[in-house]
């Protein structure tokens, strides 16, 4: 073996020698390098393996003189983490649990209890429990601290730690300790774990207007949409005027509910491209024939915290003209992220293509401008951190596509637009989530739905 190796070197270095004077005769006689890519790409590949021996250096150093033991796995997880989020915000390497963790998130179900939590001094503080869920069914109330899990004491545990405690195989059993305002023993609660279902979408009546609220993009997304605006239509008898669809506050989600969500109400057309760095793997997705509203009139509700999907919901309905966009500019997260599993060992999430609204518009880092700008505020909240994409270190540039504010500007809005104020007037109450009629933008939206005309009705 050593011989035969040998021998493939030798010869290969010999080749090296006999080709250095024919080429150099035939670049001579026609002016032209024959090997340019080659030399390059060999230069390359030698700077690779020198930064890599580099890395190996650094690796062992650590290893052998840290003030510590320092854990070879982390070490390498830090720097493929670090390699990543170099590269641009959104690319990240996720190790095994924050893989599964993701893998909740976008599934949108889980096994567990069905509690909203938060950490307070230590203890964990019920924010609510979901509907028909084990907690509900127990008796698990707003307000009330987890103080034990199983009889063990949830000190000294993170939010993530107690809830992964929570979470667990549907079926199974689990004993919470809760100490309840104005009772003065602990109370123990016995329940089973089952499938809970995050819920992503929630709605109601608004007089004869479908109010449709989509907190992220999972894969339980289109699907409560769907059911979401058949049980108001039920329940209005048929009588609906128009939908309302918020999406403020929405971070994204997946690619494909975005596209589902934007076909429910787009009849032809195409709904998003995607374009990445190699042509053939660029997308575009066209909505299918009908509509699920049968042509009613919609309002979007964006804001800055509008991101990804929901920009793609909403530049695909303004593109159409299917809806008229309300609130303020959004987030201006154009990019792509695709998910690649790393076999034992979590995986990584890597910025992979551009997305476009259907007349062409790249909308990152700059965001989407509504058709009627309101705020939610006389005066803007505080923000601690970026407000917008183009404020994250390292964001992606935006090229290729027409400017974001390029469209003609709308004449197709009613009448009543040129009517709405942009700011609340002094006298409007503090906003409160459980009041539709202290949200200023929403009450807005309302007046305009009602003012639009129906549209072609395509139902399905």
């Amino acid at each position: 073996m050593k011989l035969r190796s040998s021998l493939l070197l030798g010869a290969a270095f010999a080749a090296g020698i006999a080709a250095g004077p024919v080429a150099g005769r035939l670049e001579s006689r026609f002016g032209v390098s024959l090997f340019p890519s080659a030399l390059a790409q060999d230069a390359t590949r030698a700077e690779t393996y020198r930064l890599l021996a580099l890395f190996g250096d650094v690796f062992e150093r650590v290893r052998a003189e840290y003030v510590e033991p320092a854990n070879d796995r982390e070490m390498v997880e830090n720097a493929i983490n670090g390699m990543l989020t170099g590269l641009d915000p959104h690319s990240s390497y996720m190790n095994a649990k924050q893989f599964t963790d993701m893998q909740v998130q976008t599934r949108g179900q889980f096994g567990g209890l069905g509690i909203e939590v938060t950490q307070e001094s230590g203890y964990i503080r019920v924010v609510s429990p979901i509907d028909d869920t084990p907690a509900m069914r127990a008796g698990v109330k707003a307000g009330d601290l987890i103080v034990a899990l199983d009889g063990k004491t949830v000190q000294g545990l993170t939010l993530n730690e107690a809830v992964d405690k929570m979470r667990g195989t549907p079926g199974s059993k689990i004993s919470l300790t809760i100490k309840r305002a104005g009772v003065d023993t602990p109370v123990e609660l016995a329940m089973q774990r089952e499938i809970i279902k995050i819920q992503v979408v929630k709605s109601r009546l608004e007089g004869d207007i479908a109010y449709i609220r989509v907190t992220s993009f999972s894969e339980q997304t289109d699907s409560g949409l769907r059911k979401a605006f058949n049980t108001l239509k039920e329940q209005s008898g048929g009588k609906l005027k128009g939908v309302v669809l918020d999406l403020r506050n929405n971070p994204g989600g997946l690619l494909d509910q975005a596209v589902a969500v934007s076909d429910d109400f787009i009849a032809q057309g195409e709904i998003v491209s995607t374009r990445a760095r190699h042509t053939e793997d660029s997308q575009r997705w066209n909505a299918k024939d009908g509509d699920i509203t049968g042509g009613l009139p919609v309002v979007v509700l964006i804001n800055g915290g509008s991101a990804s999907a929901s920009e793609i919901v909403a530049g695909a309905l303004q593109d159409h003209r299917r809806a008229v966009l309300m609130g303020t500019r959004s987030f201006g997260k154009g990019s792509v992220q695709t998910v690649i599993p790393l076999p034992g060992n979590g995986a990584m999430r890597l910025t992979t293509a551009r997305y476009y609204t259907p007349s062409g518009r790249s909308i990152q880092g700059l965001g989407i401008a509504p058709d009627i700008e309101v705020n939610s505020t006389r005066n803007d909240p505080p923000h601690f951190g970026p407000e917008r994409e183009a404020d994250l270190k390292g964001a992606i540039s935006n090229t290729g596509g027409a400017p974001a504010d390029s469209a003609a500007p709308r004449t197709d809005l009613p009448a009543v637009a040129k009517d709405i104020v942009k700011l609340p007037p002094e006298s409007w109450p503090t906003f409160d989530a459980a009041k539709p009629e202290t949200d200023y933008v929403l009450q807005q939206a309302l007046t305009v739905v009602r003012a639009m005309p129906m549209g072609k009705r395509a139902a399905r």
